[in-house]
């Protein structure tokens, strides 16, 4: 890419994730200056070994270490699993110990963002759970203000944590009005903040 960009890096099972990553990458585009990588992670198997084909049927690519080393700033999704992150987004963090040796993220921007089909089903503890690595690589968390609205008036999802998503039992990928602009909010913030932050990354 020409100019500095914004991965929007994501898991996701039932496509709700997917949809706010899409989200995600319009409000980036609304920042001049800023470019918008978007990338997800393959499944793994129940012995947490890479279960998918290195390129995907359909959809972005999938995410690679040069992906996450060059970007200027990151967004960071994943479904609810029992209050923690999905196995395969943690999988592929697993393996970012060289970024973190050579401290290729520090001082970069970064948020998180999730979906969970029961409205109380772990949405914040997810979220910080996605924090934690993020916060070892370096990077400067941001939520999102309560100076947006949607954060305020939401009766689905949206916490100041992240933007998160009320998929609703049969797990709809159909957002609410105030979880898009919240999702559109958070990318162009993100955006914002890496050309302030990190300009020369």
């Amino acid at each position: 890419m020409s100019k500095p960009y914004v991965l929007v890096l994501y898991y996701s099972h039932g496509g709700s994730v997917a949809a706010m990553a899409e989200h995600m990458v319009r409000g980036i585009e609304q920042e001049a200056g800023v470019e918008a990588m978007l990338r997800c992670v393959p499944g793994v198997s129940t012995d947490t070994h890479a279960s998918k084909d290195d390129i995907p049927d359909d959809g972005p690519l999938y995410c690679s270490e040069e992906d996450l080393r060059n970007c200027s700033g990151l967004l960071m999704g994943s479904p609810v699993r029992f209050g923690n992150m999905a196995a395969a987004l943690k999988y592929f963090l697993d393996g970012t110990s060289n970024l973190w040796l050579t401290g290729a993220l520090v001082n970069k921007p970064a948020a998180v963002f999730t979906s969970s089909s029961s409205l109380h089903g772990g949405q914040e503890t997810t979220l910080l759970s996605m924090m934690l690595p993020l916060l070892h690589h370096g990077m400067v968390l941001a939520g999102i203000p309560y100076t947006e609205p949607g954060l305020m008036n939401t009766q689905t999802g949206g916490t100041p944590y992240g933007v998160s998503h009320f998929a609703g039992k049969n797990s709809l990928p159909i957002l609410s009005e105030e979880e898009i602009s919240l999702c559109h909010a958070q990318g162009k913030r993100i955006a914002l903040l890496a050309k302030q932050i990190a300009p020369n990354n």
